[in-house]
């Protein structure tokens, strides 16, 4: 299976960095995510993990590192616990990291709701955030 790599860019709109390594089995998601046509951005990330679902029962670790992202963006995150939780029910096991700058609490509270919205658990992990 082919990994991805999507290097993030800012401009008018942001779209985050993203790193989905099959061999290591670990994914990651940072950055912002404040894009014009979210649903093209996010499909071949949602693809990839369905593909991945498909392929492979190892543990997958996901980290969410972003420090900022729109509701679009929102709704592509929950799609993408979709498909974490289609593979944790296949008998997958699922770690998810979730850093947050450990003074917004906006993002903390973005991770809670989508703990809540998707039954999975996350490690919720502050750090500073350097400017």
């Amino acid at each position: 299976m082919e990994n991805l790599y999507i290097k993030g860019q800012r401009g008018i709109y942001f779209t985050p960095t993203v790193k989905l390594d099959a061999e290591a089995s670990v994914c990651e998601i940072s950055g912002e995510s404040y894009l014009e046509d979210t649903v093209d951005f996010y499909d071949p990330i949602i693809k990839w993990l369905n593909a991945y679902n498909e392929e492979s029962y190892k543990t997958l670790t996901f980290n969410f590192k972003l420090t900022y992202f729109n509701t679009s963006s929102s709704k592509a995150i929950l799609n993408i616990l979709k498909s974490l939780k289609k593979f944790k029910e296949k008998g997958g096991e699922i770690v998810i990291n979730w850093y947050y700058p450990d003074d917004d609490y906006d993002i903390l509270a973005e991770a809670e709701d989508f703990m809540e919205d998707s039954k999975l658990s996350f490690n919720l992990i502050p750090y500073k955030l350097e400017y």
